[in-house]
């Protein structure tokens, strides 16, 4: 290294300096196609929370039934995940990535033109088949991709994830009012224009690295701090998916519009939270006491909103906090994941994600047959019971995650990023 005294250091006032980084906006086309692609599909966790009533009452079926259009995207996204890595490790990102698009763009299409709910429920599943496809090269592809730093790209890819978390709910309500299918054919138009700009910007990406095998994610789940994790991750979303399917239904007097500006302002708290606080509160207090803490707060606020489920005030509130609490879960524990197990990223990612899904398919479905077999207050004693177990989990584990967490991802390193597309994606 040289010295701050030799010649080369005092030239020019600007030797040695390091180069300036060109501007955060001044990315390649092909980044930007990407960093779109991922703000529509971020859409798709709020995307559908709007219109769950009017489908109810347009197609004829029960709070349990339309529950299963978060059922059957979560179930087959998280078995996808078992196989996507294998996918990309054989046709490279850029063939996995638009296969991928073109599964959303035909299945949410299909959606749009449904007349049975079962059919809606069915093609919602090729939508989560098409996300895990997606999901699984999106964020490495941005990086190798931008100009700049990584932590220019990875600045990008988290502000793609806030705005398509944020927004998703609002779109859904917008092109809801107009109809149902609104949505679903907002999805299509706007994905094929990812899926278009992506094909022509995108440069050929071949496969690189080691051709993964659909046994490696089982292997990894023998790690306990990762089984642990995982399991966390089960019962906190039982409760994350139990207010997304409860929540419209617990309010009757609100518009599709009305439902859709209560879950904007979650999103807005669960991005907001997951990028900025989340980071504040690992380095004050640690992730293991801040992950029990949040995930307390989050069964408290379930079982408010179960004690005032006949008021609407209550549950708006409820709902809008949870983003908070959510965010910062997310992101603690999809971080954690990562140094969890001595396995490579998109074998942890691909573990986990399978086990965790099984409380996102599972949780709507559980949550609106209580609705609709006990009352309207069940769904969420439920969600609070659940997380209440996933505190209990973390708690009884901490000194075995804590080991683990000794070799976790720097915080904001392209490693958690990629975590957090998994983690936060449904």
């Amino acid at each position: 290294m040289t010295s701050p005294t030799t010649p080369s250091s005092t030239a020019s006032p600007s030797a040695g300096s390091a180069p300036e980084a060109p501007s955060l906006l001044r990315q390649p086309r092909a980044v930007w196609a990407v960093a779109f692609a991922c703000v529509i599909a971020f859409m798709g966790i709020g995307l559908v929370d709007p219109i769950l009533k009017e489908i109810a009452a347009q197609l004829d079926a029960t709070p349990s039934q339309v529950s299963l259009l978060f059922t059957s995207y979560m179930a087959v996204m998280g078995v996808s995940m078992l196989v996507t890595g294998v996918v990309s490790s054989r046709i490279g990102p850029k063939r996995t990535l638009l296969a991928g698009l073109a599964l959303i763009i035909v299945s949410a299409a299909l959606a749009g033109t449904s007349g049975s709910v079962g059919a809606v429920i069915g093609f919602r599943a090729g939508w989560g088949l098409g996300n895990a496809l997606f999901v699984a090269t999106a964020l490495a592809t941005i990086v190798s991709a931008s100009a700049g730093p990584v932590g220019q790209a990875i600045i990008l890819f988290e502000a793609a994830l806030g705005l398509g978390i944020a927004s998703g709910p609002l779109i859904g309500g917008l092109l809801g009012g107009i109809s149902w299918r609104g949505p679903f054919f907002g999805v299509s138009v706007l994905m094929t224009v990812a899926l278009v700009a992506t094909a022509f910007f995108l440069p050929s990406t071949p496969p690189a690295g080691r051709r993964t095998s659909l046994l490696d994610p089982f292997r990894a789940l023998r790690h306990r701090a990762l089984l642990l994790l995982a399991l966390v991750a089960i019962f906190y979303n039982l409760g994350f998916f139990t207010l997304m399917a409860a929540g419209p239904f617990a309010l009757p007097t609100y518009s599709i519009m009305g439902i859709g500006w209560t879950f904007f302002g979650w999103g807005v708290l669960l991005a907001v939270t997951s990028v900025w606080l989340a980071p504040v509160l690992q380095r004050r207090f640690g992730t293991l006491p801040s992950l029990i803490a949040v995930l307390a707060l989050f069964a408290i606020d379930l079982a408010v909103m179960a004690l005032g489920a006949a008021h609407e005030t209550v549950v708006t509130g409820g709902i809008i906090a949870a983003g908070a609490f959510l965010g910062v879960t997310n992101t603690l524990v999809t971080e954690a994941v990562m140094g969890a197990a001595p396995v490579e990223r998109p074998v942890a990612s691909a573990a986990y994600s399978f086990v965790r899904f099984t409380g996102g398919a599972v949780g709507p479905w559980v949550a609106l047959k209580l609705a609709e077999n006990v009352d309207l207050h069940a769904p969420f004693w439920f969600g609070a019971a659940a997380v209440t177990v996933g505190v209990v989990i973390v708690a009884a584990g901490s000194r075995t995650i804590g080991r683990a967490l000794a070799s976790a991802p720097a915080p904001h390193s392209v490693t958690e990023a990629e975590s957090e597309l998994v983690g936060d994606l449904a």
